[in-house]
């Protein structure tokens, strides 16, 4: 790989100045002429910064509306910067909006020829190249079909292989795997792992932190316009990870809030060190702490909690009965259940019930605080790890080995 550097961005902002009026009638419209419109600005990138060398493969990585798209407009010269520098070296093709050139009116193989003229190719190149590429999109029988009655996945693939003939120096794509089976999918993750090997220049807006981790070389996490972090990709991809879960936390939170019903019991879900929390790793320890008021202490004989999957999967219930833990039951109290989270990623929600004797239920709080589980290394598979060990078994000695 050369040390050249083929793209630099040098302090880039970028302002969108939004209209908060909209004009319904020819008079609002004079009136906003004469008077002013008033705009709201949206700061999508604030002093941006990073380059880009030849060979590497470059990954921008970021939320919905992080500016992540914006820039990779920005480096293929669709907008302008409000503020900064780019400077590219080389001849630049992006896969941003692929089909942009397709006419709707014509026919898949009319498109081809259309699309490969606007990326440069002659009819003759592209009559050299239209077997692959049809192969390649799936699409042989359908090729002499207008294309307004395709599919948009079909749209999506016919464009991509055509794009992936272009021939440029650097290529910008932005998420153009999004649409598209699981088996188109693995055709164009061989295609890059064609280009990582050829050492091609790939500028790639992704959500998918695997690609991120498998593909790139470098890449760069953008939050709310602002650079948090560059350079290593598996470091990337972490930091890309604890930001959606910060977020993933807030709403789980606000809904956990939303939902507590108006039982007697209060229920809490806290690390070992008694913090509020609401997403754990798997293995990770979780305290489920229960609260009473209100309730008769001749009523109260024992506590129940159960874990369910959001999706409905019952994961496991216990009852302070069973485990023998016979507390002295009172009008106001507090008990908790410490669980290791052997279990699959995912959400997950808490219910609790208050029990009489006979099992007869007093109160519930039937849609009690959700959790998740991140997504970590796992190595078994199924809802949960049953607690396990391998035996041996040594075959009994033949009458051959006793002889010996």
């Amino acid at each position: 790989m050369s040390d050249e550097t083929v793209i630099s961005v040098k302090h880039v902002s970028k302002n969108f100045y939004l209209p908060q009026e909209k004009h319904s009638g020819l008079k609002q419209a004079i009136l906003g002429f004469r008077f002013g419109k008033k705009y709201e600005n949206q700061h999508a990138l604030k002093d941006i910064s990073f380059d880009v060398k030849r060979g590497e493969f470059f990954g921008i990585v970021g939320r919905n509306g992080s500016g992540k798209s914006t820039m990779l407009r920005i480096i293929a010269g669709i907008y302008r910067p409000t503020k900064g520098k780019i400077s590219v070296n080389g001849k630049l093709v992006p896969f941003i909006e692929l089909g942009v050139g397709f006419n709707q009116e014509l026919t898949g193989r009319d498109n081809v020829y259309l699309n490969g003229a606007l990326l440069g190719f002659n009819r003759r190149e592209m009559s050299a190249m239209y077997g692959e590429i049809v192969a390649f999109a799936e699409l042989e029988d359908f090729m002499d079909q207008k294309l307004k009655n395709y599919s948009s996945g079909m749209q999506v693939r016919l464009a991509f292989s055509i794009a992936i003939r272009a021939r440029s120096d650097i290529l910008l794509i932005d998420e153009v795997l999004a649409v598209g089976d699981e088996a188109f999918q693995r055709k164009c993750l061989d295609i890059f792992e064609q280009y990582k090997a050829q050492n091609q220049t790939i500028v790639l807006v992704t959500h998918d932190m695997e690609m991120v981790r498998k593909f790139c070389s470098r890449a760069i996490l953008i939050h709310d316009g602002n650079v948090i972090q560059v350079g290593n990709p598996r470091a990337v991809a972490e930091k890309y990870s604890q930001l959606n879960q910060q977020a993933v936390d807030v709403g789980v939170a606000k809904d956990n809030h939303a939902r507590a019903s108006k039982s007697h019991l209060k229920v809490d879900i806290e690390n070992p060190g008694g913090d509020a929390k609401q997403s754990f790793g798997i293995g990770d320890h979780m305290v489920v702490s229960v609260g009473w008021s209100g309730l008769e202490p001749k009523m109260l004989e024992s506590i129940g909690v159960s874990i369910f999957k959001l999706s409905g999967e019952h994961v496991t219930g216990i009852n302070s009965r069973f485990n023998k833990h016979d507390p002295k039951w009172k009008e106001n109290g507090q008990i908790a259940l410490d669980f290791k989270l052997d279990i699959a990623p995912g959400k997950y929600y808490i219910l609790v019930e208050a029990f009489r004797a006979k099992g007869e239920v007093v109160d519930s709080q039937l849609n009690g605080p959700q959790f998740t589980v991140s997504t970590k290394e796992v190595t078994w598979s199924g809802l949960v790890q049953l607690p396990h060990k391998w035996i041996e078994h040594v075959p009994a000695a033949t009458e051959g080995d006793r002889a010996s």
